[in-house]
């Protein structure tokens, strides 16, 4: 119960912290800190930043932070996705899925050691909304294979491609994850069973409340320290948690 406690503090913290990427912590605490069978650990990560994000999503929704019109190009092809992920996930492994796992944290590590995983909200790119809907798409097939929430990914789009200000692309970063992680979280109960698994609602439930008492210290210590160093060290941090999840299912 000790790593429980305090795996799920340092995801709820990394959140408040970081804005993005926080959640990537998830399935590797409850795989390596709790012991928590591959599959278990995915599907009960969805539900973890599923829960997380939606508490965090109220104030934005609040102060009208959420842009509804994004939610609809990136959110809708999102939570396909992650339906269509999680389904997926029933003919792959669980050591597969740590290895797509480990090279999507790497991929998050690179992005936020580049200029702090920051979006110049300066270049925006005039394209089509579908190009915002195919993203939406893939980003929700990756959520529903590896359970990660894909702010980082999700942040950056809505800023450089919908245009949006940082603090509405975040609100709405947390609507769309709420929404798709809740699917995939449905979907994997399903996938679970087929495979005699079950979700340990305990432990879910100490994760989340916990997570998010964590996040709010995050979200307080977060205004003291700059966002770029912290993603810029948090990067680094992903790298070699990343190598370490590829060596220690490869080898």
């Amino acid at each position: 119960m000790f790593w429980a406690l305090l795996g799920a503090l340092l995801i709820g913290i990394s959140l408040g912290l970081l804005g993005s990427g926080g959640s990537i912590l998830t399935v590797p605490v409850l795989v390596y800190l709790v012991g928590e069978p591959e599959k278990v650990a995915i599907a009960e990560s969805l539900g973890i930043v599923a829960a997380i994000s939606m508490v965090g999503m109220i104030p934005y929704a609040v102060r009208k932070e959420v842009d509804w019109k994004s939610v609809i190009y990136f959110g809708i092809p999102g939570m396909a996705g992650t339906y269509g992920g999680a389904a997926l996930s029933s003919y792959l492994s669980g050591t597969t899925q740590l290895l797509i796992f480990a090279v999507v944290m790497i991929l998050a590590a690179g992005m936020m050691i580049k200029n702090g995983g920051a979006a110049d909200p300066e270049k925006k790119f005039n394209v089509s909304k579908y190009v915002l809907i195919a993203e939406g798409l893939v980003v929700g097939v990756i959520t529903g294979l590896v359970g990660v929430g894909g702010g980082f990914l999700i942040i950056p789009a809505l800023v450089l491609v919908a245009g949006l200000d940082m603090r509405v692309a975040v609100g709405t970063s947390l609507f769309i994850i709420a929404a798709k992680s809740s699917l995939g979280f449905y979907k994997y109960l399903d996938v679970l069973k087929s495979e005699s698994l079950d979700v340990n609602w305990e432990l879910l439930g100490i994760f989340t409340v916990v997570g998010i008492i964590g996040s709010f210290v995050g979200g307080r210590v977060g205004r003291y320290v700059p966002q770029k160093t912290l993603k810029k060290g948090f990067g680094y941090f992903l790298v070699v948690m990343g190598v370490y999840i590829l060596g220690s299912n490869i080898l």
